[in-house]
């Protein structure tokens, strides 16, 4: 068995001592997606269709929530998740030309994961920092008023 076939064997039956462990709660659904994210870093098919025979559910009810929940990725996100606001404060103080200051500079478009897999890039409603617009997160980190490829490229170099 190779090395990665093992980690793969493993990872399946830490989900499903999970699925065993939560199956029989309440609505666990989002739960174990949650935990199997943890797992496996994003929900792929084959992991939505592995809760879905574990739990006895349809493969169509476990996509449903997937896609329907935005803090759910069937792509492998990269270590940092960076968050571009496109609220209304941010969008008309400049949002869509921070996010292009940031697709620039990281070589990713939105949605999309860096080459060296260290952030993904997306975009959100609001953050509720609307007083420091234009705004991104990296994590629970804000960052504010954030106008050039300067400030930009300064707050990413903490991260490298």
């Amino acid at each position: 068995m190779t090395p990665a076939v093992q980690q793969d064997n493993q990872l399946y039956a830490r989900l499903k001592e999970v699925i065993d462990e939560k199956k029989n709660l309440r609505n666990p659904l989002i739960e174990i997606l949650r935990i199997a994210q943890d797992i496996f870093g994003y929900l792929p098919v084959e992991v939505q269709e592995f809760v879905a025979k574990e739990m006895g559910i349809p493969a169509s009810k476990v996509y449903g929530v997937v896609t329907f929940y935005n803090f759910f990725s069937m792509k492998p996100r990269g270590k940092y998740t960076l968050n571009i606001c496109m609220g209304t404060a941010c969008y008309v103080k400049g949002a869509p030309r921070l996010a292009q200051n940031i697709e620039d500079i990281l070589e990713a478009k939105m949605g999309e994961t860096t080459e060296d897999g260290r952030f993904t890039i997306s975009a959100v409603r609001c953050v509720g920092a609307c007083s420091l617009a234009p705004v991104f997160m990296i994590g629970d980190e804000t960052y504010g008023r954030i106008e050039t490829k300067d400030q930009v490229t300064k707050i990413l170099e903490r991260y490298q």
